[in-house]
């Protein structure tokens, strides 16, 4: 059996796959939190310290510059916007702290409506502030209205010289304390409707700029601030009318995406801990590990957190491959939001059972590990906002594949330059397919996989033969659960495809189809007690319940696995 390591471990890595600069860069940060140390980094995580240290290192180092800066604005050859190595710093500073990938999370999205605009003077400036080590903020949502861009009171009054005046609040922006551009979403006094829609910079510095307070108690500085006669240039307009709108969607789109691999992050973290406390620890005579429940406990968590990063990884691919014929990556990215990122309340959940009160205590990692994971879910959309969006891809999925050219493994130095010229955030129903069967296929002979499939096939004929009526298709509570259904068989198809890809281990592969078999089986019995369910809806869901092939010998390999975890990583102090 190969036990070739699947979670990231900072005594071992080596981003060989990356280019020089790339792999130099991911090697200096983690290099950077490991002489900091566990001690220091607990402590301003307790004190709420915010960030300045991390961004003067980011700084020296042009960091943010070299991964943020698209090639269209670049001013050296290492500068691109390259989402395979944007998921690698990720997981990274999720692995260390959230706080540190909010920043760096919301820079992107502040980044995001400049990058997408056509002002030069705007682009330039963002590079250059960049450079400087500047962070950014994203200004849309606020307190009366949340992330309801459709309402918003962040009104600009036209002036002479074709600029305006904006007047309004936002709240829940992150780095709005710093930010040297704050990407702000208003409209126009003047211009009804969707046309009146402006996307304009701002600097947090300027007088006309006002910090209200950080509204969570965190080093993460998540601002509410307000505008008074603030001064908007012509040159400082990024966008107006819908293509303000679309921008604002298109950059959560970019976003959202980072979402998956801090989660994976977090959870590979707190795994060394949990493994190594309960392993080590003599409970009535015996490691607490020797307990069958605990290993079980553990081992799902493990291969949980394996069908994480295999999904993330491909997406990826997905991501660095679109284009305006290929907009596959429109279901992909809704689904690293909220399908990986609640994976990851699970992966510590599983884990906190086991270490009980150890989980609490302050000088551990996985105290803070189980409150952060609980924000990603949270975070650009709920989770219910994205699994209603995946509904809107579930017949063309399921039922009309296409023809298309197969996306390879996309590691290569190259600048994903579509994510900044998605166009019109619209026509989400009309994207097509590869056919999703011939990964499972591919696999028929793993006990687990070739069940789930059962599964899969069975959801087809519930499309087909009963999906909602116009009365069931407004009730979003039973939607929801049929989106479940949906969203793990599109879960298990990029994982089958990217253990093809990197030759996983079939052991570890048919015990994640056994997790997501219960899993499948769950939603079903979920959806058989939903209200508005019919009778023919009811037996269809009772029958499609499977039970996982049970294998003690495939059981106790992915264990061996998961004992090898203890002590493999520690955070010096």
């Amino acid at each position: 059996m190969t036990t070739t390591p699947l979670l990231f471990n900072p005594r071992t890595y080596d981003p060989a796959h990356f280019d020089p600069e790339t792999r130099r860069l991911l090697r200096a940060t983690v290099d950077w939190f490991e002489e900091r140390g566990k001690r220091q980094i607990i402590e301003d995580y307790r004190t709420r310290a915010w960030l300045g240290d991390f961004l003067a290192f980011a700084a020296k180092e042009r960091l943010f510059a070299t991964f943020l800066t698209p090639a269209s604005a670049a001013t050296d050859e290492d500068q691109r916007w390259d989402t395979a190595r944007i998921a690698a710093l990720n997981e990274i500073l999720g692995f260390y702290g959230l706080d540190y990938w909010y920043a760096w999370q919301v820079t992107i999205l502040g980044l995001g409506p400049v990058w997408q605009s056509d002002n030069a003077t705007a682009r330039t400036r963002a590079a250059d502030l960049l450079s400087e080590g500047e962070v950014f903020a994203f200004g849309l949502s606020e307190k009366a209205h949340g992330a309801d861009i459709y309402s918003t009171d962040m009104l600009l009054e036209p002036q002479a010289d074709g600029g305006f005046l904006a007047g309004g609040s936002k709240y829940y922006i992150g780095n709005g304390n710093a930010a040297g551009l704050v990407s702000v979403f208003g409209r126009r006094t003047d211009v009804d409707g969707p046309d009146g829609y402006v996307f304009f910079a701002a600097d947090s510095r300027h007088p006309a700029y006002h910090l209200v307070k950080n509204v969570v108690d965190s080093s993460k500085f998540v601002s509410e601030f307000r505008l008074e006669d603030y001064p908007v240039a012509p040159e400082d307009v990024l966008h107006t009318g819908r293509a303000a709108f679309d921008a604002a969607l298109n950059t959560v789109n970019v976003g959202k995406f980072n979402l998956c691999t801090a989660s994976i992050g977090i959870c590979e973290h707190a795994m060394y801990e949990a493994v190594t406390h309960a392993h080590n620890r003599i409970l009535y005579g015996r490691p607490v590990t020797a307990f069958p429940h605990v290993r079980r406990e553990l081992a799902e968590a493990y291969v949980r957190l394996v069908g994480m990063k295999l999904f993330s990884d491909r997406a990826v691919d997905y991501f660095r491959s679109a284009g305006p014929e290929d907009r596959r990556y429109l279901l992909f990215n809704p689904m690293t939001k909220m399908k990986v990122t609640t994976e990851g309340e699970k992966v510590i959940d599983l884990m906190w059972d086991v270490i009980a009160a150890k989980g609490f205590e302050k000088d551990n990692y996985f105290s803070q590990a189980a409150i952060e994971i609980r924000g990603l879910p949270k975070l650009e959309g709920t989770v219910h906002v994205n699994l209603a969006l995946i509904l809107k891809f579930m017949r063309n999925h399921l039922l009309a594949p296409i023809d298309v050219p197969a996306v390879p493994t996309r590691l290569d130095a190259a600048d994903d330059d579509f994510l900044f010229r998605q166009g019109p955030a619209r026509g989400l129903g009309s994207v097509r397919f590869h056919d999703w069967r011939p990964a499972y296929d591919s696999y028929a002979d793993v006990p687990n996989v070739a069940r789930f499939r059962e599964q899969a096939d069975a959801l087809c004929e519930f499309v087909t033969t009963m999906a909602p009526d116009e009365k069931q298709g407004r009730d979003l509570d039973f939607l929801l659960s049929v989106g479940q259904l949906f969203a793990l068989v599109v879960h298990g198809q990029l994982i089958l495809e990217q253990a093809r890809l990197t030759d996983l281990d079939e052991s570890v592969l048919d015990e994640l189809f056994s997790v997501l078999v219960r899993d499948f089986s769950g939603h079903c019995v979920e959806l058989h007690g939903k209200d508005s369910a019919t009778e023919q809806q009811q037996g269809w869901a009772l029958g499609a319940v499977r039970r996982p092939v049970v294998d003690e010998e495939r059981s106790a390999q992915v264990w061996q696995r998961v004992e090898a975890l203890s002590g493999a990583y520690e955070m010096s102090l």
